[in-house]
This record gives structure tokens, C-alpha cells and sequence, in this order.
């Protein structure tokens, strides 16, 4: 029993302070001075600014705007929340043993379909509706998710997992310990590359489904004004990069720290 609680508690102190330690480390070195407060709040601020100026500029109107800018972040955000949960669980679910080798294939090839060949028989089914778009961002999001988690789960050491058997640990505290330390790096970077993606074709799918609100929306306003246009795509890119620069290479790099220790 004192052997088995050793191993338990080593494993614990191993994933538990190292993934903390790493992510308080991170915060330090990106908001270790007041520049570096100043500077994400300027990061946070210039794509706001950039469409202030770009409606006043474009005439075009600042309330519509920025209705469909946080309209087309709520459906992404939504969308991403969703498809993160799925693609984890299916990845920790089909990472190894028996059940990798019928499913990992199926799931392959199921990604590799062209994605907007779905969207008419997702409108037929549903319509032109907020589902339909989400249920595209959700297909769109996912694969690279699930994969990228996947890859992270098989890169795990057999002492860890043998650590795990011998401990005992099961639950939420399996879930904790194990499980989410493990496949953060890969849900991270998956992350990245599936917003990545979503963000293309949540405009593109807002077009198609002709959103009454949404960047989609305010694309379609626009077609006959390539300035406007390029602006917008200039803006858009804007938001991606702050969101990126902000909040997903600081996990990134923690992430990374964490896994290497």
C-alpha cells in the first residue's frame, strides 16, 4: 500500500506542479511589466480601432458592424467549445488499443471528405438556419482537433501509463491528472489550426446560407466595393492575429513546457 501511495503521489506532484508551475512561469514572462500589460491591451484595442475607422471612413454603419463582428465570434466561439469537447473525448476514447485500429481509419477518411460538399445536404435537412452553421463550423473544427489530440496521447510515456494502472486513480480524478495533462499540447495546436479554419468557413458559410447578420452579412454588403472588401479581410485577419497573440501561443508555449518536464 505505501509503495502503491509513493507512486501515486509522485505522479500527482509530476503532472500537477509541472503544468501549474509552467503556466504561472508563462504569466510572469508576458506580463512581468506594465509595457507588457500596455502592449496586450493595445493588441486587444487595434482591430477596434482599425473598424472604427473603417466605418467612418467606408460609411458604413458602426452599430451594424460591430453586430456582425460579435455575431460571427459568438457562432465560433459556440462552435469551437463544441467541437473541442467532441474531438477530445473521441480522441481519448479511439487513442490506442483495439478500438484505434477500426476507428482511427473511419475517422480518416471521413475528414478527408471535402467539407462544403456537406453544407447543401446540411441546408436541405435544416435550412438556412443558425444550426446548419453551426453544425458546419462544428465539422470544419473538429478533425483537426481530434487528431492532434490524438497524436499527443499516443506520445506518452508506458511508465506513465503503467504509473497510472498501478495507482489506481480513476474518475475525475483519472480525467485530471492524467488525461488532461496529457492531451493539452495536442489539444492546443489543434486548436489552433481548427479555428484557424473555422474562420474561413464561417464567412464562407454565412455567404452561402445568406446570414442576416454576421461578417458573411457584411461581406455580401460590400461586393461591389473591392476597398471595403480588402479592409474587411484586413480587419478580420486583425481580430485572428489578437486572438492568437493573446490567448492561444502563451498556452502554446506552456503547454510545451509542461510536456517536455
Amino acid at each position: 500500500m505505501n509503495e502503491q501511495k509513493n507512486i501515486k503521489g509522485l505522479f500527482y506532484m509530476q503532472y500537477l506542479t509541472g503544468y501549474t508551475s509552467s503556466m504561472s512561469r508563462t504569466r510572469n514572462h508576458i506580463y512581468k511589466t506594465w509595457w507588457h500589460v500596455i502592449g496586450a491591451i493595445m493588441i486587444i484595442l487595434v482591430p477596434f480601432i482599425f473598424f472604427l475607422i473603417f466605418s467612418q471612413v467606408a460609411h458604413i454603419s458602426k452599430g451594424v458592424l460591430f453586430s456582425d463582428i460579435f455575431v460571427s465570434l459568438g457562432r465560433i466561439v459556440i462552435s469551437f467549445i463544441l467541437a473541442a469537447a467532441l474531438g477530445w473525448v473521441l480522441a481519448i476514447s479511439f487513442y490506442r488499443g483495439r478500438r484505434s485500429q477500426i476507428a482511427l481509419p473511419i475517422f480518416d477518411v471521413l475528414q478527408s471528405l471535402p467539407t462544403f460538399a456537406v453544407l447543401p445536404t446540411a441546408i436541405l435537412i435544416w435550412g438556412p438556419s443558425e444550426f446548419t452553421i453551426t453544425f458546419f463550423l462544428i465539422l470544419t473544427i473538429i478533425w483537426p482537433i481530434f487528431f492532434s489530440v490524438t497524436s499527443s496521447m499516443k506520445l506518452i510515456k508506458n511508465e506513465w501509463e503503467e504509473a497510472v494502472d498501478i495507482s489506481g486513480i480513476r474518475g475525475f480524478k483519472f480525467i485530471r491528472y492524467f488525461l488532461l495533462p496529457a492531451s493539452i499540447p495536442g489539444l492546443i495546436t489543434g486548436s489552433i489550426v481548427g479555428i484557424g479554419e473555422g474562420w474561413e468557413s464561417l464567412i464562407a458559410t454565412e455567404i452561402i446560407v445568406n446570414a442576416k447578420t454576421g461578417l458573411g452579412s457584411f461581406f455580401q454588403s460590400v461586393t461591389g466595393n473591392g476597398q471595403a472588401t480588402m479592409f474587411g479581410v484586413l480587419g478580420v485577419l486583425l481580430i485572428i492575429f489578437s486572438i492568437n497573440k493573446l490567448v492561444w501561443l502563451p498556452l502554446l508555449e506552456a503547454s510545451h513546457k509542461t510536456h517536455d518536464e
